[in-house]
């Protein structure tokens, strides 16, 4: 058997032929209907996609910096409301305080009426009892009087002067 001819052309990798070509064709197809068709609507979902991330973060950082000052304000208004408190407590340790010494001065001035009124009665009652004994004892000494000198003293004005000048001695004999 006779061996084909072998050309040195067909032996040569270096050099295409028709297998080649048409797989260069089905490529460059290939190739411009992936550029046409299917790598724009990718591009177009990764940049919807990044937009979209880059406005979550901007939300992001806005709701961050509201959350902080929000944050802030709330530890402020705790710190007016502690404030507040303590200047309301102070106030009614005041009042606290004026109202007790309104008592005691009101319970003082209560104890000196009701002392000054207790000397007031304690002198009526001295007198009282002074004038109920000068009365007796003016009687007792009078009758006593009588019978030791032996007269009757029933004259009124000396039955007085008598009775004064015994209490007289008396006072001063204390």
């Amino acid at each position: 058997m006779a061996s084909p001819a072998v050309t040195p052309m067909a032996d040569n990798f270096l050099v295409p032929n028709a297998t080649f070509l048409v797989e260069l064709l089905a490529f460059l197809v290939l190739l411009f209907l992936l550029a046409r068709y299917i790598i724009p609507p990718i591009n177009r979902a990764m940049t919807a996609r990044q937009d979209a991330i880059r406005e979550q973060f901007a939300e992001l950082d806005e709701a961050k910096s509201e959350a902080s000052a929000a944050e802030e304000e709330f530890k402020s208004q705790i710190a007016d409301a502690r404030h507040e408190a303590a200047r309301i407590r102070e106030e009614a340790r005041e009042q606290g305080a004026a109202i007790i010494a309104e008592m005691r001065e009101q319970a003082q001035a209560e104890a000196a009426r009701i002392v000054e009124h207790a000397h007031v009665q304690i002198e009526a009652d001295r007198k009282a009892a002074a004038a109920s004994l000068r009365g007796e004892v003016g009687t007792l000494a009078t009758t006593l009087a009588g019978r030791i000198v032996g007269e009757s003293l029933d004259d009124e004005a000396r039955q007085s002067r008598v009775v004064d000048r015994f209490l007289t001695e008396l006072e001063g004999a204390s």
